[in-house]
């Protein structure tokens, strides 16, 4: 390199200069009468000794320096590119390195932000379990999810699901369903562990994606075609048992053969069949309903003049019963479809009402909206509840413990609040009768 070359040339520069003070010191020293010329001589050798030093030692410090630099990951240091004898050279080749070292550092930092943020809002919740078994919540979605209580530690999860605690506890490599209890329900969650190395520790990365939700409208999807094709088959089955049942009919009220008592009777009996067949006709096209997938329109819109809107249409239908009306917070405002949503909460609190009459005690309804964590709507009554056994197929179609109920109505109510995204589950009020409780 041409800075090599030039230090050389000027380190021997020096060299060539020290002997020659030192020649002229020695001589200064040994020529008689020469006290003034033998000071000068002495200092241009300790002048000519020291720039020497100098140069032999002024790149060691600026390696030195960079290296230092290096350790500390200072890369704002900076070195001089003048001063000749190839410094210049070798200062400037020292700042594009440390230049060099700085954009791949930033660009690391830049990329962990990156990776930072991508695990952050990721769907699925997080969690690592460190070396000395302690639990933090490495995103929002694990904040979420598990926001009572702040756990780190496995046994903090026992609240959630005694297995599930055990898992991050000492859960093997494996991916597994498991049922938690988030937010007072029981969801279904899609469990995976890993072991990972990290900081020379091994650590463990559990993630937990609800499943829920997916399985709702799974189930929702399976039972409207099932409800389609049944309606379909049953139809086309139907429908030529009513055309050659209202033919018969006409054909045995010819005058001609009215003569015959037993023309009449069979006539009645035609009559009726064909009554009945275009009454199951009528009926069966009714229940299409439910094998139709809602359409949903969201719209943003304030939650408690929609509640009031609602308490004043159940008023209206059921004045006998008294209902309280709770919204929280105040301005608390619902991203749904309007309509779709009225129909179910009006549907709930209908059905609250039938379910009280005729109680011991005199009835009592409440309607609660509440926004503060995720949005959850409440109906909650003080009658004879809903047996545990029956809670999940009350949202079957056509199932109904109604004498003249129809079984459409819950099963509407939760294709409605599935396809909002949400679930919809019963539970008992804490004075006895049913909770219904949508989490939108």
């Amino acid at each position: 390199m041409g800075s090599d070359r030039r230090f050389t040339i000027g380190l021997a520069a020096w060299i060539v200069g020290l002997s020659v003070a030192l020649f002229a010191c020695v001589a200064a020293f040994i020529t008689p009468d020469l006290g003034a010329a033998r000071i000068v001589a002495l200092a241009i050798v300790v002048a000519t000794f020291m720039g020497t030093l100098h140069h032999v030692t002024r790149t060691n410090r600026i390696v030195g320096r960079f290296l230092e630099a290096l350790r500390f990951g200072d890369t704002a240091v900076r070195f001089e590119t003048g001063g000749g004898a190839g410094f210049g050279e070798l200062g400037a080749a020292l700042n594009e390195a440390l230049g060099r070292f700085r954009a791949e550092q930033e660009r690391a930092v830049g990329e962990l932000r990156y990776l930072d943020a991508l695990v952050d809002d990721a769907p699925v919740a997080v969690l690592i379990v460190g070396g000395d078994g302690q639990v933090s919540l490495a995103n929002k979605a694990a904040r979420r999810l598990f926001s009572e209580g702040q756990p780190t530690r496995p046994q903090d999860f026992a609240p959630y699901g005694a297995t599930f605690a055990r898992r991050l506890e000492t859960g093997p490599q494996q991916e597994e369903l498991l049922i938690l209890n988030i937010e007072g329900r029981a969801q279904r969650m899609l469990v995976r562990s890993a072991t990972l190395e990290r900081l020379g520790q091994r650590t463990r990365a559990v993630s937990v994606q609800p499943i829920q939700g997916t399985l709702d409208a799974v189930e929702m999807a399976a039972q409207t075609d099932l409800v389609r094709v049944l309606t379909h088959e049953i139809l086309n089955s139907l429908t030529p048992v009513t055309s050659l049942a209202g033919t018969a009919a006409e054909l045995l009220a010819d005058p001609a053969l009215s003569a015959d008592p037993r023309v009449a009777d069979a006539r009645m009996a035609v009559e009726t069949l064909a009554r009945r067949a275009y009454g199951l006709s009528h009926f069966i096209e009714a229940y299409r309903a439910v094998a139709r997938t809602p359409e949903i329109k969201r719209q943003h819109f304030a939650a408690r003049p929609w509640a009031e809107e609602l308490a004043r249409i159940f008023a209206a239908k059921a004045p006998a019963v008294p209902l309280s009306l709770e919204v929280t917070p105040d301005t608390l405002a619902l991203d749904a479809d309007p309509d779709l949503l009225a129909q179910v909460v009006i549907n709930l609190m209908q059905n609250a009402a039938q379910a009280m009459e005729g109680g011991a005690r005199p009835p009592r309804l409440s309607l609660r909206l509440n926004g503060e964590a995720r949005t959850v709507i409440e109906v909650e009554d003080n009658g004879p509840g809903i047996p545990e056994s029956l809670r999940q197929d009350v949202f079957l179609p056509f199932f109904t413990t109604r004498a003249t109920g129809t079984g459409v109505g819950l099963n509407l109510a939760r294709q409605i609040v599935v396809a909002h995204g949400g679930s919809i589950d019963i539970g008992d009020a804490p004075g006895g009768g049913a909770l219904f409780r949508i989490l939108l």
